[in-house]
Parts: C-alpha cells; sequence; structure tokens
C-alpha cells in the first residue's frame, strides 16, 4: 500500500477527521504510533513515519498510543478494492482463522495460494504479514473491551482469541508496555456499561453513512419472528457457537458509529459478532473513494451525489440469505418476507425472550428434508431450498469467506431453481463482494435506461465494466434511483424482458 507522505503530514498536521483510519503515525522519538486525529502536540516531521494499517506500525516496533486509541478509529480501508485474496484472507482472520492453533500455512491453503505468497500479499497491501495482522486485531479488540466493558480480564483474553491469559498479558507487555489491568485503570478508560448478559459496544463508521437508507432496506425484507427494524434500530435473534441470543444495533446520536448490543450468556462469541455486525452494516467501506470513482461516469455522478454514504446491505448468514432469495423468486420482496416468516415460525427455533425477535432461523439440517411447500410454496421452489439446504449441510455449498464470487456461483448454479442471477445477489450481500452485478435484474435494467445508460441487461453489463471494483455499489445507486420514483422512458418498461434463471419469472429485486 502506498502513501503520499506529503498528504499524510499535511493530514496530520491538519488533524483530519477524514483521513481517520486511513494511515497511522510512527513517533521515532516515542516509539508511539497514533490516528492522524490524536490530540496531542504534533511530533516534528523529520520524527514521524508513515504507516498503511496499525499493524504495520505495530509491525515496525511502535507501540498503540493510549490518548488516541488507534483501536477506536474506523476500519481501514487500506486493503479494500485491491487483492480478493487480501480481502477474503483479512475476512478469514476476523473470523479466526489464525487464533489458537491455525496457521498461516492452514489459512493460505483455504485460500488457494503458497503461505509465502499469501505473506507477501499482505506486505504488499497491509505493511505487515498475516499473523502480525491478526494478532493486531485482537489485541485492538481486546483493548476496547477493556475501555468500553466490565468484562473480566480472563473472560476478555478468551473474547478476543488469544486462548490463554499468558498469551494475553504477554501481548499487552509487548504492546503497551503494561499489563492490560493497568490500561483498565488508566483515565482514558471510557464505560459504557453490560448487565444480565449484555455486553455493549461502540462500532465506528467512515462519514457519510446513510443509516436511513440501510434501515429502509433491511425493514424491506425483515424476515418476522427474526427480525425487527425501523428507523430506530435492527435488531435480530443470532446462533453462535452453541449459543443462541440477540442482537440491537442503533445509530448513536452525535457520534459517527453505531451501538451494538449483544445479549448472550457468555462472551466468547463476541468478536465474530462484531465482525459480522461490521460487514452487516459494511462499516470498513470508504465512501467517499467509492463515489469519487462511480462519479467518474456522467449518468451515474447525479444518483451518487444525491445519496452520499450508501452501503451495501450485507446479511448476518449466507444459507438465511440464500433461502432468501430463493423464495423471493416469483413473488415481490414484501411476499418475501411473508414467506420467509411462514418457514421460519414453522421450522425455527423459538428462544425464551421476554421481548423482540424470538425465532432462529431454520437451519440447513431442518430444512433438507422439511416439508417446506406446506407453507405454500410452489413445488419448484420447495425442491430447490430442500436442495439448497442439503447441500450445505454436506458441505458441497458453503458461504465460506475463502470462497472467490465465480466459485459460489458455480455450486449455487449447480442447484436445480438457480441461476446467475440469484447467485450474483447472494455474493454480493453474503460474501460482501464489491464488484458483484446482477447484470439481468429488471430493476437495474429499468434505472439504466431511466438514466440513458443501457436499455438491456447486455449493454448495462458493458457499461458496468468502467464500474469495477465498485460495481456492487453502482447495482445500490440504480435501485435507490428506481426507488425514488424516477420514471422510465416510454416503451422501456413494457419492452424490458423479465429476468428468468432456468425457466423461473423473476421480480426485482432492489
Amino acid at each position: 500500500m502506498e502513501l503520499d507522505p506529503e498528504i499524510c503530514e499535511r493530514a496530520r498536521l491538519a488533524r483530519d477527521a477524514r483521513f481517520d483510519g486511513r494511515f497511522f503515525i510512527g513517533v521515532k522519538t516515542t516509539g508511539i504510533y497514533c490516528r492522524p486525529i490524536c490530540p496531542v502536540r504534533p511530533p516534528k516531521a523529520e520524527n514521524v513515519r508513515f504507516y498503511p494499517t496499525a499493524a504495520a506500525a505495530a509491525e515496525a516496533g511502535f507501540r498503540p498510543c493510549l490518548r488516541c486509541r488507534p483501536e477506536a478509529a474506523p476500519g481501514s480501508p487500506a486493503w479494500f478494492g485491491t487483492a480478493a485474496t487480501v480481502s477474503r484472507g483479512l475476512r478469514l482472520i476476523g473470523e479466526g482463522a489464525l487464533d489458537g492453533d491455525g496457521t498461516v500455512e492452514r489459512l493460505a491453503g483455504r485460500l488457494g495460494v503458497g503461505a509465502r505468497h499469501l505473506s507477501r500479499l499482505f506486505r504488499r497491501h497491509l505493511g505487515a504479514p498475516p499473523r502480525a495482522v491478526a494478532g493486531t486485531r485482537r489485541l485492538q479488540f481486546a483493548k476496547k473491551l477493556i475501555n468500553e466493558t466490565e468484562l473480566p480480564l480472563a473472560e476478555i483474553a478468551l473474547s478476543s482469541g488469544f486462548g490463554s491469559i499468558r498469551r494475553f498479558n504477554a501481548a499487552f507487555l509487548g504492546s503497551y508496555g503494561c499489563p492490560p489491568s493497568a490500561l483498565r485503570r488508566a483515565p482514558v478508560r471510557r464505560k459504557t456499561g453490560e448487565a444480565g448478559g449484555d455486553f455493549v459496544l461502540r462500532l465506528p463508521y467512515r462519514t457519510p453513512f446513510d443509516w436511513h437508507f440501510l434501515a429502509d432496506y433491511f425493514a424491506l425484507r425483515a424476515t418476522p419472528g427474526v427480525e425487527a427494524v425501523d428507523r430506530q434500530g435492527y435488531r435480530r435473534t443470532i446462533a453462535l457457537d452453541g449459543q443462541a441470543g440477540q442482537i440491537h444495533i442503533r445509530p448513536v446520536a452525535g457520534e459517527n458509529a453505531l451501538m451494538l448490543q449483544v445479549m448472550l450468556p457468555d462472551s466468547r462469541s463476541l468478536f465474530a459478532v462484531v465482525e459480522r455486525v461490521r460487514r452487516l452494516f459494511d462499516l470498513a467501506a470508504d465512501p467517499d473513494d467509492i463515489a469519487a470513482h462511480l462519479g467518474r461516469d456522467p449518468d451515474l455522478a447525479p444518483v451518487v451525489a444525491a445519496h452520499p454514504g450508501l452501503r451495501l446491505p450485507g446479511a448476518w448468514d449466507g444459507f438465511e440469505l440464500a433461502v432468501r432469495a430463493i423464495l423471493g423468486q416469483q413473488v415481490t420482496v414484501k411476499g418475501a418476507s411473508t414467506l420467509a416468516g411462514r418457514l421460519a415460525a414453522a421450522f425455527g427455533e423459538r428462544l425464551p425472550v421476554a421481548d423482540g425477535p424470538a425465532i432462529l432461523f431454520p437451519t440447513p439440517a431442518a430444512l433438507a428434508e422439511a416439508d417446506v411447500g406446506a407453507i405454500g410454496l410452489p413445488k419448484a421452489r420447495a425442491r430447490t431450498i430442500r436442495a439448497l439446504a442439503g447441500a450445505v449441510r454436506s458441505g458441497a455449498v458453503t458461504f465460506d469467506a475463502a470462497l472467490d464470487p465465480g466459485t459460489l456461483e458455480d455450486r449455487l448454479t449447480a442447484l436445480p431453481g438457480i441461476g446467475g442471477w440469484t447467485a450474483q445477489y447472494v455474493a454480493m450481500r453474503a460474501l460482501n463482494e464489491p464488484d458483484a452485478f446482477p447484470a439481468t435484474d429488471l430493476g437495474l435494467i429499468r434505472s439504466a435506461a431511466a438514466l440513458g445508460m443501457a436499455a438491456n441487461a447486455k449493454a448495462l453489463a458493458a457499461r458496468a465494466e468502467a464500474w469495477r471494483p465498485w460495481r456492487a455499489y453502482a447495482a445500490q445507486y440504480l435501485w435507490r434511483a428506481g426507488a425514488a420514483g424516477r420514471p422510465a422512458p416510454p416503451g422501456v418498461a413494457a419492452s424490458a424482458p423479465r429476468r428468468k434463471e432456468k425457466g423461473v419469472v423473476l421480480q426485482p429485486h432492489g
């Protein structure tokens, strides 16, 4: 990752918040690395070095600053839109691939590359090898729990993936020069608190951030009993590592952050929950860079400018999203939500909760042999859902972060009733693939025609080549333009072909 020293120096001296998380500053005279917005007196230019990530600064021997708290910076976008292998590797690291007995060799094998090549890619794009990146992320998450929760330090060690108290203490002593207990007593600590099995954390993001778009998007597609969404917050049931509960996400007034409340029996799954929520709300995105790239298209530019901070809606679970996409193949978006609610009520597990969503979405094992047609599905759709559930249960289909979108598409389209459009939609949301693009979507074609871009799928796919590597975001902008009621030119809506997959007529899904 190349950094422009002149730009970094100007941003450092100005404490420009737009660069927070884009790079970190190592100060040679103190041995500390900081965020560009650090409130301390700026050191002399000859005493600073710039690094693309916190891991790179730590790898160079610098300790995290206790004033500006690097762990509180928005997710670093240094890797975003660069090497697909790096982005998939980072997601696997976030899922714990290098925790415990995980090795770089095993991680590289899952990604289909050699360990040395993977390390070279990580150094090129992140400035540090995979294990250093994983260690810094664990350390930052642990520091976040120390500052924002009342969890005992032993629980924080395990929740952060350290595996043992000894490793936890050694990591903090090596990075901060003191044990974690000293950091808990430090005056920089900011308590949010938790009670009764609830864990509360702030998740920062880079502005602009269109919360209302995401809330409206998820609300329209919410599965009754599993999710509950309004503009004030998003709630849903979750199951991870053998325990089940709820999460509640809402914006924090006056802060560039979301508040995450996790209601689980214990804290061991916190890291995984936070990673999933960050992907669900696309908190690692750099909206300015994406908008600048897509804004080069003169026809798309007005839509991009009209909707600043648009994010790519993710998914809590890939299987759940794929089932939801199949349910939506022949009905409206609202109708698909109704069917998903029936499916969950019939085959999902109920939780003993006092309020809010109380049904876990059915597992692949529960649906593989179920009579899903009993909820009112056509035989073909029921057969497709059972086939998908059986393939996921057997491991023939996974939504593993190691998969590239092409491999996922091949595996999904091998199943009856699933074609390229559904596979692209699932890749877009379940794998958070920023370049997925369902060009045959009728809603996209209509919006593109209304903007004078293209009148059919082939022309739209050709036009979208210039939008790489952000085609998924371009799709969101086009869907947003269509939802805003922009009329299509005369004859376009009538002449646009209805999208089909393996003989199944599909409705616009934006």
